[in-house]
């Protein structure tokens, strides 16, 4: 009776340490802590090896460091528990995809097939994924022609982009349009982004693509300061003052 109260005893303990620890991890992950939070995350996948949340925040740390090749088995072991869930392709196929942009031609040639596999099934299994198309469009938008790139199918992806939402669709057909230095159908896209949504992204695609490529650097001090105007985040302010000190700007 006692050897049963102890073993009672030390399964009781054990469980509360994991929780403990799970708790712990969690709450240095969500604070950014992600390297803190990493031995933990792998001490406890020891006794949980199927545990999702678990993979997914160890992949996620290896994401968050691009070290991607050590992000991506995590990932896979995701899909091997549950081969129908969108974000779980998405996360394989986009991680894959990352390691492979860092990656020689050839090896990255030998990740293209997984890549466009899994960002596809991601897309057809969420018709809402809006990440998996913008990658989608990514992709398939700097892809060479001669192994598979497309800028027809990127536009394919940008204008389902655009029926789930509006934004996200703009700024990509935005994307495509700068990929293509197609500037002034760029600029109506972030424009019409700005428009319907206004968020810091829209404002700093448009002036971006002022600074960058069209090299109005006027453009891009107004869109600044519209940002700033917008959104009071002090660190545009900042950009402000970059950019009139580097091409000798006056504004307000």
């Amino acid at each position: 009776m006692k050897k049963m109260f102890f073993i009672i005893l030390l399964l009781c303990s054990a469980m509360g340490w994991s929780q403990d620890a799970f708790a712990k991890a969690e709450s240095l992950f969500n604070s950014e802590q992600y390297e803190a939070a990493k031995p933990i995350y792998k001490s406890l996948l020891q006794d949980n090896k199927k545990d999702p949340i678990i993979l997914r925040r160890l992949g996620d740390i290896e994401s968050y460091a691009q070290r991607y090749k050590k992000a991506f088995p995590y990932y896979k072991r995701l899909l091997d528990l549950d081969d129908s869930n969108a974000d779980y392709h998405f996360l394989y196929g986009g991680t894959l995809g990352l390691y492979a942009k860092e990656s020689s031609k050839l090896e990255a040639l030998g990740y293209l097939d997984d890549i466009k596999f899994h960002l596809k099934k991601a897309a057809s299994l969420d018709a809402y994924h809006v990440e998996a198309r913008w990658a989608l469009v990514q992709l398939y938008c700097e892809l060479p022609g001669i192994v598979g790139g497309s800028l027809r199918t990127s536009r394919k992806y940008a204008d389902e982009l655009l029926k789930i939402s509006p934004v996200d669709g703009h700024l990509a057909q935005g994307y495509i349009e700068e990929y293509d230095k197609e500037y002034r159908a760029a600029e109506k896209c972030y424009k019409k982004a700005i428009e319907i949504g206004g968020s810091l992204t829209t404002y700093k695609k448009l002036a971006s693509l002022y600074e960058q490529k069209t090299k109005e650097y006027l453009k891009a001090l107004i869109t600044l300061q519209d940002a700033y105007a917008a959104h009071k985040e002090p660190y545009l302010l900042e950009e402000i003052s970059r950019l009139k000190k580097d091409h000798d700007l006056v504004g307000d």
